[in-house]
């Protein structure tokens, strides 16, 4: 036999050892849930390039959600879904305390008190152009005139009872400016997930469709990341955290990774990844094709995301994995 004093295969001979030196464990503590809400009672609508999701009426995302903490996941994150009758301009409805968003915080709390609440905090849900901050009449997306809808919009779902706001505009100082008109409004304990680095991605579209909430012109390249760079999301993060963030988030997660793995080397703060709806979208459909072994891929990417740094997981998956965790 030959002499070989270090042998790294000695420590994987059975599931056991494995076990007990591993590196990287998953656990459904990591987890977020996105779910979505829609107007109305009674309503389960599938989501058809989503397998398994769906968009709930606010008295079915009750029971869903009940179920999510049953399964031991500590957070969901809201997204609400629109008919077009109800979007304008101003991203009006985002800070009407009786819109069914606002209501869908608030019943959540009553029903699943320990349940953490994460908000989505940007105008495309509820815009008519689409757009995560104000157009004018010319196309031009105004930044500091978002930011007043932003945070208006931040009160009123922090009035409803939102433990984490979640600002995914990518408007410049929006960090800042939310926080202050919190503070000031005495939410101060009310923290904010900012999308730091949320590029301008093709992983986004079964989200869009879920939510109908593409652009109606234009696009999104003028405040989104640039999907070429990675310094900048360094100096995004920066700014977020002198501005007052608690967590900062990267999205979408897989072609991402040296952005969450570069922004666990500079920033002390929390750091989530979002794994986002083409990356679910994807892995769905090869499994259903049997190209691909579905939960077993789903538990690799996920530890990937720990792995590459993060503390916590946006995902679609949050439900199925808790069935492997």
């Amino acid at each position: 036999m030959i002499h070989q004093p270090s042998r790294p295969r000695r420590n994987r001979k059975s599931g056991a050892l494995r076990s007990m030196v591993q590196e990287t464990r998953l656990s459904r503590q990591d987890l977020i849930a996105p779910v979505f809400v829609v107007n109305g009672s009674q309503q389960k609508i599938p989501i058809a390039s989503m397998p398994g999701q769906f968009r709930f009426s606010v008295d079915q995302l009750v029971d869903e959600v009940k179920a999510l903490w049953d399964l031991g996941i500590p957070c969901v994150s809201l997204f609400p879904c629109l008919e077009d009758s109800a979007k304008d301009k101003k991203a009006s409805k985002s800070c009407d305390p009786d819109h069914f968003y606002q209501k869908a915080i608030s019943k959540i709390k009553q029903a699943v008190p320990k349940m953490l609440v994460m908000s989505d905090v940007a105008m495309d849900p509820y815009s008519s152009d689409g757009h995560d901050g104000y157009v004018d009449d010319e196309g031009n997306i105004l930044n500091d005139k978002t930011l007043e809808i932003l945070a208006q919009m931040s009160l009123t779902q922090a009035n409803s009872g939102a433990d984490i706001l979640g600002p995914s505009d990518m408007m410049d100082g929006r960090i800042g400016f939310i926080r202050e008109c919190l503070d000031e409004e005495g939410f101060s304990q009310t923290s904010l997930m900012s999308y730091t680095a949320k590029y301008c991605s093709s992983f986004y579209g079964p989200f869009r469709d879920a939510l109908d909430s593409a652009p109606k012109a234009g696009d999104k390249k003028t405040y989104q990341m640039d999907y070429h760079n990675a310094r900048e999301a360094l100096r995004e993060a920066e700014l977020d955290e002198g501005e007052g963030a608690d967590i900062l988030m990267v999205k979408p997660g897989l072609a991402y990774l040296d952005i969450l793995y570069r922004l666990r080397e500079e920033t002390p703060l929390p750091l989530a990844v979002f794994n986002v709806s083409g990356e679910y979208a994807a892995i769905k459909a090869a499994d259903e094709k049997g190209w691909l072994d579905g939960p077993a891929v789903m538990l690799e990417t996920l530890t990937a995301f720990k792995r590459a740094g993060a503390d916590m997981i946006l995902t679609y998956f949050a439900k199925e994995a808790c069935e492997f965790l």
